[in-house]
């Protein structure tokens, strides 16, 4: 090989890598690209961010594209790097025994190294810090490669759809978002500063209450502030007085015969009016939701209706609590900016392992406190608080002192309410390498997969 051949081959070989690397650099904004920022760039009137978009709506095309050039250009790279370095340096090292083996050895791992670096690793680096920026300077030009190829990927998309077919896949499903991927990138946009962890936590919430009904939000009817239309005015007054409340449903003698609500600012204006102030004349008829209605729907209600609280139904038409806007509020951000008492302390530390929990305690709270998937049977709305998961794990409402076991816990039911558990004693266990079975690496994040079909059992 004269010296001119080794120079055009060495001439071509540098441009195979560097077309290379543009195909990498623009593979990786076309993937990188926010759809979102490229959109307000649109919305003030940019242009190509307008093109950039109708890439980003189809790209199939042009990832297709990239990546045929970056197979092509690899292949070629590889067959020029062959042809040219192998033969110079076995001509370097000729007086080494295997020395074509040698050089050929050598050559390929060079070549390899370079190519990485200069089609690889710096394009994608490079596209990754500002993917937009990129592809709105290389658009058109992308836009030319597209149609200049067309018909070679058209062939080609063709080829694999069918194979595809063949297979028994569907080659058109569409990539949808999921849940778990929206959580992922707030995770790392809060690590990154661009958001604040109060606001990762509020879409944490939002994302959990989803899955919520207004039977896991609700007040329960034992819990539920209700006045009796049989006590006297002067018994019912001061209950509203005590109580920072502003709407009450309204019994006569228990709330099975349920009349309304009454709102406490009725009262207040019919005194200040000196009108009467015989609660019956102030009940309205209030908004019913069945127990089972998703949490969304009801503050859609809400909003639809200007009414704020609803009472709970089951499926017979009995009432088993009371939910208000408040409620549906506290959920998504948190302790509630007004007056109403707070409430108790749901984990209070007894040692480094146990804690007394309180029988309301949501099941949602405990399994975010304890990182725990999901509780058996809970997706069959056996029950929405500890309290409740204890009563189904022993099948009857237990005494003082019994304890059962689940997934590396032991539950010790400390105190009771008549029938309700009151105050639970959750001791977690730790495994020989003094790892806590409820975070113990990668088994227990094995495990959690199990946990729903679990049973606990009495200890």
């Amino acid at each position: 090989m004269d010296s001119t051949d080794a120079g055009l081959l060495l001439v071509l070989l540098l441009l195979l890598v560097a077309t290379d690397g543009f195909f990498s650099l623009l593979e990786t904004a076309v993937t990188e690209s926010r759809r979102g920022r490229l959109e307000k760039l649109a919305e003030d009137g940019d242009a190509d961010a307008e093109a950039a978009l109708e890439l980003l709506e189809s790209p199939e095309e042009a990832l297709s594209l990239m990546q045929v050039g970056i197979t092509l250009t690899g292949i070629l790279t590889g067959i020029t790097a062959g042809v040219l370095a192998a033969p110079l340096l076995a001509g370097l090292i000729s007086f080494v025994p295997h020395a074509w083996g040698i050089s050929l050895v050598v050559s390929i791992v060079v070549i390899t190294y370079i190519t990485l670096l200069f089609s690889e690793f710096l394009p994608k680096k490079t596209a990754l810090q500002q993917p937009e920026k990129v592809l709105l300077k290389y658009h058109k030009t992308l836009r030319r490669m597209i149609r200049l190829a067309r018909p070679l990927i058209s062939v080609l998309s063709t080829s694999a759809n069918g194979v595809l077919l063949l297979l028994g896949v569907n080659p058109h499903v569409e990539d949808t978002v999921t849940e778990d991927e929206v959580k992922d990138l707030i995770e790392q946009g809060t690590e990154d500063g661009t958001f604040e962890k109060s606001e990762q936590a509020m879409v944490d919430r939002i994302f959990r209450m989803s899955d919520q009904t207004a039977y896991s939000l609700m007040t329960p009817r034992t819990q539920m502030l209700w006045l009796d239309l049989t006590d006297s005015l002067k018994h019912n007054l001061r209950v509203i007085r005590e109580h920072p409340q502003n709407v009450f449903p309204v019994g006569r003698e228990n709330l099975d015969d349920f009349c309304g609500v009454l709102y406490a600012k009725d009262l207040l204006n019919a005194s200040l009016e000196r009108k009467s102030l015989d609660l019956a004349q102030y009940i309205r008829k209030p908004m019913c939701v069945p127990r089972s209605m998703e949490t969304f729907r009801v503050l859609e209600k809400f909003r639809d209706t200007g009414i704020h609280e609803a009472m709970v139904l089951d499926e017979y038409g009995g009432v088993v609590g009371f939910i208000t806007l408040n409620d549906i509020m506290q959920e998504i951000i948190g302790d509630s900016m007004s007056n109403v008492e707070p409430d108790p302390v749901q984990f209070t530390p007894r040692d480094e392992n146990s804690w007394y929990v309180d029988g309301l305690c949501s099941i949602d709270e405990f399994k975010e406190r304890f990182d725990i998937a999901e509780l058996p049977d809970e997706d069959h709305d056996h029950y929405q608080t500890m309290g409740g998961f204890l009563t189904s794990a022993f099948g009857y409402i237990p005494k003082v002192a019994e304890k059962c076991e689940w997934n590396g816990f032991t539950f010790e039911v400390v105190d009771m309410d008549r029938a309700r558990i009151d105050k639970i004693l959750v001791t977690r266990h730790e495994t020989p390498d003094g790892q806590d079975d409820a975070k113990g690496g990668e088994a227990a994040s094995r495990d959690k997969a199990a946990e729903k079909d679990s049973l606990p059992s009495k200890a």
